[in-house]
């Protein structure tokens, strides 16, 4: 009881801070004119959007080269819980940033770039890093095919999966996690990266995608040709597909950190263009 009371008179305090700061907490609706609107911020905002199995703590390094030459940059906590759920999420999140975006999705993250950004008049330019860039109607597990696209080690056997309520979640197996998601990195560093992995949602990967924002949104794909999550293969498929101006190199499905320069030169090569 008393730790209830105590979290009630701070809230009271925190809402009355608000007011006199004259600060609006209502969230935006469908009827509101979203933040976008503001016409003086030429230089683009930067979003991340990370995959599964990782979290936003992955963009650091590109997060240090972008806002050093002078980009703002936001790096989305993808919530991992449905494809429907997170693209909802993450578009809630664009529709607050004022003035143009380039949305970056790395794996997961680039399914949902690619239903988020349908629509977004903010949103002036995509970039997929190892990422998945599917067409309408199509779901995630399509890519898994070995036969037509060879490379990932992302089987069955290599993943956790448990339940949770309302569904079950998926994780790599840490034992297999640097070689299937981190081989070009140092061991200690990826032995943390698998403790602290995020997991995603296993209705994620069988849930069909909607009109995609590639067909009206200039974009960019950076693929990673050692890549053992996401089969290389796919993503010169996605790249091509998409009409994508694309970079390759040779790195794991980690390379947006241990090629953290590369990515973020990309990433910037897509704002000028857009500036």
């Amino acid at each position: 009881m008393q730790l209830r009371s105590r979290f009630r008179s701070l809230a009271v305090v925190g809402l009355g801070v608000v007011a006199m700061l004259g600060v609006a907490v209502a969230p935006s609706s469908a009827g509101q004119a979203p933040a976008v609107a503001d016409a003086r911020r030429t230089t683009p905002t930067v979003v991340l959007v990370h995959g599964a199995f990782a979290d936003a703590s992955g963009w650091d390094r590109v997060i240090g080269i972008l806002q050093r030459d002078g980009y703002p940059v936001l790096a989305v906590a993808n919530p991992l819980r449905g494809l429907a759920a997170d693209s909802a999420y993450l578009r809630s999140i664009l529709d607050t940033v004022p003035g143009p975006v380039v949305l970056v999705g790395h794996s997961y993250g680039g399914s949902l770039i690619t239903n988020a950004a349908t629509g977004a008049a903010n949103v002036k330019a995509l970039v997929y890093v190892a990422a998945f860039a599917p067409d309408r109607g199509e779901t995630l597990n399509q890519f898994s095919d070995p036969t037509r696209y060879p490379g990932s080690k992302l089987t069955p056997e290599a993943l956790v999966v448990r339940p949770y309520p309302g569904g079950a979640e998926a994780s790599i197996d840490p034992v297999r996690f640097r070689e299937i998601f981190a081989a070009d990195l140092p061991r200690s560093e990826t032995t943390r990266m698998a403790a602290r992995q995020r997991p995603v949602s296993v209705a994620s990967f069988d849930e069909a995608h909607d009109e995609p924002a590639w067909r009206t949104i200039p974009s960019w794909y950076l693929v990673f040709g050692q890549d053992r999550a996401l089969s290389p293969v796919a993503q010169r498929f996605f790249a091509q597909r998409a009409g994508a101006d694309t970079v390759e190199v040779r790195a794991s499905h980690a390379g947006f950190i241990s090629h953290a320069d590369r990515t973020g030169k990309l990433i910037e090569s897509a704002a000028r263009a857009v500036r």
